[in-house]
């Protein structure tokens, strides 16, 4: 998505990063792709055979902020304007957070794991709906939400590094290094989707997990900056007819390396959530039967290509959708 927050034209990156927000779009489609693997099969059919439009559809929420001027507190929300310890001290209900802070608040400052709470009950309604087009409706923008809760920078005031003089760390973070370094990944690990007893306290137990990694996310940046002269941390390029600055891949790639598997975990740990906040509330909806099963060829298929996911060749074999253009309509 173009980001939570307004970032300054100078430091839009170029090409594909242009189009991107949190996470960038390729980390969006990534996890929903991931998270389908991870579910039971009663699910499996459904999510794979919807696979493609889930993944063309993975950024929409970013997308609607163009036109919906509420959308985008729904994508952060910033814990340091709510008081000491907020990531802990905060309510897991939003009923009792707008009393304790006000809903003027929560929209200025964001809301997004009471937006994460909220569209697990709607999809949940819409499993109980048997309406696949509303299921696969609410359960993209689920994922949406619950990757942007994984990105350190979307839980705290600092959101672009503009309170620390590091203008450009958010997309830096989120969509060039994954961008430049998603070949290197491990996208595979052994979870599988797993009922959620206290789904508010599970994506409150994210946000708290990305919001301890800010420090290191700001630290290292300064850090590596000390080593680049600002002519190789930067590059001038001509984009729309404006010169714009965006970061260079060596410095990218210095960054990352101080970071080490940060990123990775990060995109680990928001798939793992979609795969089990999918799989709650099918189950809290009465464990309905959707979609057809899978015939004898259909089954083949995912059976293979989920033994490509787990050698982690998805890219290697040409089938990470992410790095493809799905079509954009349910199938």
């Amino acid at each position: 998505m173009s980001f939570t927050k307004n970032i300054v034209l100078s430091f839009v990156l170029v090409g594909i990063l242009l189009t991107c927000g949190s996470w960038g779009f390729l980390i969006h489609k990534t996890t929903v792709q991931l998270a389908v693997y991870k579910l039971p099969k009663q699910l499996q059919p459904f999510f794979y055979k919807q696979m493609k439009y889930l993944v063309a559809n993975a950024g929409r929420a970013d997308t609607r902020r163009n036109t919906d001027s509420t959308e985008a507190p729904r994508h952060f929300i910033d814990l340091e304007k709510f008081g000491d310890n907020a990531a802990y001290a905060m309510p897991f209900d939003w009923d009792s957070a707008q009393r304790l802070y006000t809903r003027d608040s929560l929209l200025l400052y964001g809301y997004v794991p009471y937006e994460i709470v909220r569209m697990k009950t709607k999809l949940t309604e819409a499993f109980r709906s048997g309406v696949g087009d509303s299921i696969l409706f609410y359960a993209t923008d689920l994922a949406h939400y619950i990757g942007d809760a994984h990105v350190p920078l979307h839980t705290t005031e600092n959101y672009d590094g503009q309170l620390s003089d590091q203008k450009g760390i958010h997309s830096l973070w989120e969509s060039m290094i994954p961008e430049i370094l998603i070949g290197n990944y491990q996208l595979y690990d052994k979870h599988q989707a797993t009922y959620l007893q206290d789904p508010a306290g599970a994506i409150w137990e994210a946000i708290r997990s990305s919001y301890m990694l800010v420090p290191e996310v700001l630290a290292k940046e300064k850090e590596v900056t000390g080593k680049f002269p600002t002519d190789k941390k930067y590059r001038m390029q001509m984009r729309r007819g404006k010169e714009v600055r965006s970061y260079t891949s060596e410095f990218a790639k210095a960054y990352a390396a101080a970071l080490g598997s940060s990123i990775n975990e990060q995109l680990l740990k928001s798939a793992n959530l979609i795969a089990d906040f999918w799989f709650t509330a099918w189950v809290d909806a009465g464990r309905p039967e959707i979609g057809d099963r899978f015939t004898k060829m259909e089954k083949k298929v995912f059976k293979n290509e989920r033994k490509v996911f787990e050698r982690n060749e998805l890219l290697k074999d040409s089938l990470l959708l992410s790095k493809k253009e799905p079509p954009r309509a349910a199938e």
